[in-house]
């Protein structure tokens, strides 16, 4: 790194960069937008180089600050890498962990296996957020976020913690109004309850005598809350694919009951972290913590 380089002035680039506006770097940093820009000609100044420019899009950078930015990361996770070794010789874990989860099985499952990890570890500080939204893991400023299903970003490290069950559900009294369905095509006449954060469209995905098919569904009700469809199943509105963590209790009480088990799915449950971060100690602590918790659930 340049010799008089100022923290403050990287860690302000690195904002502009990572969430692609002056004004978004300020407000995570609190405070006003003039001092990020302040910070960021200088960090320019000190370089001799443009490393930003402004677009209709918003703020990109040029080919060297793009370059800069590439390096400069490694460079800083590499620090923080040994600050927590640091942290490591002193047998503590300590700092601040921002995580994201999705809503329900945040509520559900993490919330209590969180508050455990940092009753354990007393000098962790925090910050988690519940969004059934994908969230941006580098523009949000996360260091953990947990995702459900197959993961398609290959510039993150992700580590798989556990597994999800999912299965279809409808209320007995839909079901005996419109019929049980015997195959996936079956749904094709039976009103759908789609969550839309991962159904590619208005279509259900199965693997039938071993290959992927494609099954286009009539959707009643969008949401992208899996609580929110599985009211929806509870009162008759049509059929619902929902994890187990959310379908099992209603199961169990025989509002709703499954149909097509056959074609129940798998998918991974996954801590995904930007480059550098799972190197550090924290982050591997409560990664470690996680997947120990939920590795022998069924969710």
């Amino acid at each position: 790194m340049t010799p008089g380089v100022d923290l403050e002035d990287l860690n302000a680039f690195f904002l502009v960069v990572e969430t692609g506006s002056f004004a978004r770097a300020a407000d995570r940093l609190g405070v006003a937008k003039s001092i990020v820009s302040r910070r960021v000609a200088h960090l320019e100044d000190q370089l001799k180089a443009r490393l930003l420019t402004r677009t209709a899009r918003g703020t990109q950078t040029t080919d060297v600050g793009a370059l800069y930015y590439a390096k400069a990361r490694e460079a800083m996770a590499q620090l923080e890498a040994a600050q927590e070794a640091v942290n490591d010789a002193m047998l503590e874990v300590a700092g601040p962990i921002r995580l994201s989860a999705p809503l329900s099985f945040g509520v559900s499952h993490l919330a209590p296996v969180l508050t455990e990890f940092a009753v354990r570890n007393p000098r962790i500080e925090l910050d988690v957020s519940f969004d059934d939204r994908k969230v941006d893991v580098l523009g949000g400023g996360f260091d953990v976020v947990i995702r459900i299903g197959e993961l398609t970003d290959s510039t993150l490290i992700a580590r798989r913690i556990g597994h999800i069950n999912g299965m279809i559900v409808a209320s007995p009294d839909y079901l005996s109004q419109k019929g049980t369905p015997q195959t996936p095509d079956d749904l094709g006449q039976l009103d759908c309850l789609l969550y839309t954060n991962v159904a590619p469209g208005d279509v259900w995905r199965f693997v039938v005598n071993g290959e992927e098919r494609m099954v286009r569904i009539p959707v009643r009700l969008r949401s992208d809350n899996g609580d929110m469809l599985l009211s929806a199943a509870v009162a008759g509105l049509g059929v619902a694919r929902l994890p187990a963590f959310i379908s099992s209790e209603a199961i169990a009480s025989g509002q709703v009951v499954p149909i097509l088990p056959e074609y129940n799915t798998t998918v991974p449950l996954c801590a995904v972290m930007p480059p550098g971060r799972s190197r550090t100690a924290r982050v591997r602590a409560l990664v470690d913590f996680l997947a120990l918790r939920f590795a022998n659930e069924v969710l």
